[in-house]
């Protein structure tokens, strides 16, 4: 597995409730959380599981989730076939609700269209969550990556040029903080994982505006991106240009894809903020 499947596919996350969860009360549902639990339990590591693997891998009783895939069961959530259970496409359903609920997607569709058609390299919209990016568009040319990315990946945020653009969102102490907490790993011998010089390099991302980032993530992948903001000029999402470097070189990037990717992003933000 290449660091960068890794990071897209992390390993199932520590029983639930070895976690400090919130006490219930009425701020907090315990089995409504419980139930996010097991609809997160499932993915590509895990796309039909039994009973006993969906209580092994949320730590949760075999009763508890025996009651909570019934429920989804009945709710058309999950489908049942013999002793596994599987998610079904209602579950988009979460997903294109958060994706219709924000104009800015509808409108960035079409300028990211034409970008690539333009440029022939692919283009992506990301926003942050945690310390990882997740894809919510995505048009490619080709494929460049030795991992499929698709709406709903992951990928570390300070790693990659998205991820970047969208941390120099942050106020600065908060950058900080998010950056110090942060586990760096090199992925490959470019990685930045020094907690201070990913500051400083977060920093004049957030002067100049974008940020290119060469082979950090994956061997041969460079990227380019820069800030998608609400009309109130908060960045709400990045997005980027990316190829081979085998194809496009950093100095490419720059010189011919950054004009016309600041292009595309002010376009999106004129048509947001026209709405």
């Amino acid at each position: 597995m290449s660091s960068s499947e890794s990071a897209l596919n992390p390993p199932a996350s520590a029983p639930a409730q070895a976690e400090e969860a919130p006490k219930p009360g009425d701020s907090y549902v315990r089995s409504f959380a419980r139930g996010l639990e097991v609809l997160r339990s499932f993915g590509a590591d895990a796309p039909a599981q039994t009973l006993s693997e969906v209580a092994e891998r949320t730590g949760l009783t075999r009763a508890g989730a025996r009651r909570i895939l019934l429920t989804l069961l009945s709710l058309g959530y999950v489908s049942a076939e013999g002793r596994l259970f599987r998610l079904t496409p209602k579950v988009l359903e979460l997903g294109f609700a958060y994706l219709s609920s924000l104009p800015v997607w509808s409108q960035a569709q079409p300028v990211m269209e034409a970008l690539v058609e333009e440029l022939r390299q692919s283009s992506s919209v990301a926003v942050l969550d945690g310390d990882e990016i997740v894809y919510v568009l995505r048009v490619p040319a080709h494929r460049i990556m030795s991992i499929n990315l698709g709406v709903g990946s992951r990928l570390p945020a300070d790693c990659t040029a998205m991820g970047r653009v969208l941390l120099a969102g942050l106020p600065d102490e908060a950058l900080v903080q998010r950056i110090e907490a942060m586990q760096l790993t090199a992925h490959t011998p470019a990685t930045i994982v020094d907690p201070d010089a990913l500051i400083d390099e977060i920093r004049q991302v957030r002067v100049q505006g974008w940020s290119l980032v060469s082979e950090e993530l994956e061997p041969g992948l460079v990227s380019v991106a820069a800030p998608i903001r609400s009309p109130n000029g908060r960045v709400v999402a990045a997005l980027n240009v990316s190829g081979h470097a085998r194809a496009i070189t950093p100095e490419h990037l720059l010189k011919v894809c950054l004009p016309r990717l600041l292009a595309a992003a002010a376009k999106i933000n004129m048509l947001t903020s026209a709405r």
